[in-house]
């Protein structure tokens, strides 16, 4: 399948409960950057590589998101859809909510909060090439502070922000079938199946080394925003 039959399905049942500064009633997938709320700025991210069939997975107030998403102006072919997945449903159990409809399509998943430069058609692609059943995408988070070099107890130099050492799941996931097999309704994603398919060597990773960012707390809103206002947002490629 290429970029435009293949479904993306992004994962917005977020409350967004560390980001102290939003107004109570909002969901975390409407908090904005640049006045536009952080799940559009995600489904840009797919529709500038070419994709054209968006799937909103909702739960907390997936009214408001789908009100959103209804009066949005999408790219000429774009077809987004909410799906409400339940009000508190893990992230595993939203994506088994859309399994029949699924069907055995390939598809790609992603976080609701998250953005990055990653080359999305060029990702699925790889995945496809590697014949992986599923493919998931590994980052390096800048750490939240500075870190002391030490030489014993004697301070050698500072490092401002540097990526951490270790990898995590960054999202942005190509996967086929056999991920939809590991999931039930109370499913978390990121615990049982997609440990299952790494034991049973199913899952591989692509590393992303450029510019990855997660919507966790309040600081990172206003560090989107502010690399959005002074138009240096490296995701925005439309």
């Amino acid at each position: 399948m290429g970029t435009e039959e293949t479904p993306v399905l992004i994962l917005c049942g977020g409350r967004g409960t560390r980001l102290q500064h939003q107004e109570a009633g909002i969901p975390k997938a409407l908090v904005e950057i640049g006045g536009m709320p952080i799940v559009w700025h995600v489904a840009q991210c797919y529709l500038a590589a070419g994709f054209r069939k968006i799937w909103l997975l909702t739960g907390y107030l997936g009214d408001q998101i789908e009100g959103f998403a209804s009066n949005a102006q999408w790219p000429e072919g774009a077809v987004v859809e909410c799906i409400a997945t339940g009000t508190d449903t893990p992230t595993g159990g939203r994506v088994a909510a859309v399994a029949e409809k699924l069907g055995s399509s390939e598809f790609c998943l992603t976080y609701g909060d998250g953005v990055s430069d990653i080359d999305l058609a060029a990702l699925l692609t790889e995945h496809q090439q590697a014949g992986s059943p599923v493919t998931v995408t590994a980052v390096q988070p800048e750490l939240p502070f500075g870190v002391v070099d030490l030489d014993g107890d004697r301070v050698t130099g500072f490092h401002e922000k540097p990526r951490a050492d270790q990898w995590i799941n960054g999202g942005f996931i190509c996967a086929g079938p056999e991920l939809l097999q590991e999931l039930d309704s109370a499913s978390v994603l990121e615990r049982e199946p997609l440990e299952a398919l790494a034991a049973s060597g199913q899952l591989r990773a692509h590393r992303h080394g450029g510019f990855w960012a997660c919507m966790d707390t309040y600081k990172d809103t206003l560090m989107l925003n502010d690399l959005y206002d002074r138009n240096e947002a490296p995701w925005r490629r439309w």
